[in-house]
């Protein structure tokens, strides 16, 4: 079942939402604050989140900050204010879609469907007609969406591979945070902060390399950024 995590502050909105989502045969997770939906986030790996921008006296685009340090889950932000600029900031900080109040129930639920459907579909594309590489005992499969590690299968999140690819398929190049961010991230530290880039690369090194404190294949080049190291590639 489609899991949604619902970021809303209004108690009797959350109430509305919860039973017509339900209805609509996902299951739904709420939060009114946004420690409370980081960690909700954290626990139940949602498949989309629904963010109110407004949280009481939190910003909800903070909390999609801090989201991003540790999730690529597709959200959708939720504001009562729906000046072109506020949209056109929010999809450049990546969110995925935003739908402004009030709205109706169809609406939401059109939304909800559009966004996990280019969410599924950007996965299946980037499987197709795409090689395998292989660095010693690393295989990174584009085609399965798959990396195994001595043979045993790793399980990353869309993201991690998105930048392990990304860096793979560009042996010995240096990259720094901000390039990164624009490249697998569509983003800048404008609107994302380049802490998401470290602390995505210190997750994968502790998912792929044997000693994450000496890594041999994801290196750090001091004051200037990342980069892959090839190594016995096959």
């Amino acid at each position: 079942m489609t899991t949604i995590l619902l970021v809303e502050d209004d108690v009797a909105m959350v109430a509305l939402l919860e039973r017509y989502l339900s209805g609509e045969g996902y299951h739904v997770v709420s939060a009114t604050s946004g420690a409370a939906a980081l960690a909700a986030a954290a626990s139940h790996e949602p498949d989309l989140v629904v963010l109110d921008i407004v949280l009481g006296d939190e910003d909800g685009r903070e909390v999609f900050r801090e989201l991003r340090l540790f999730s690529d889950v597709p959200t959708m932000f939720v504001t009562g204010r729906g000046l072109e600029s506020e949209r056109i900031a929010g999809l450049k900080m990546g969110a995925d879609d935003y739908i402004v109040k009030p709205f109706s129930m169809a609406e939401l639920s059109a939304r909800i469907e559009t966004v996990l459907r280019r969410a599924g579909s950007n996965v299946a594309e980037h499987q197709i007609g795409t090689p395998t590489m292989r660095f010693g005992d690393l295989v990174i499969n584009e085609h399965t969406y798959e990396v195994t590690v001595r043979d045993e299968l790793v399980e990353l999140t869309s993201k991690e591979f998105a930048l392990l690819v990304f860096l793979a398929a560009s042996p010995r190049q240096v990259f720094s945070r901000q390039q990164l961010l624009e490249h697998v991230w569509a983003s800048s530290n404008e609107w994302q902060n380049e802490a998401t880039v470290t602390e995505h690369v210190r997750r994968l090194r502790a998912k792929i390399e044997e000693d994450p404190n000496r890594p041999r294949w994801i290196t750090t080049v001091r004051g200037v950024g990342y980069r892959f190291e090839a190594g016995d590639r096959v």
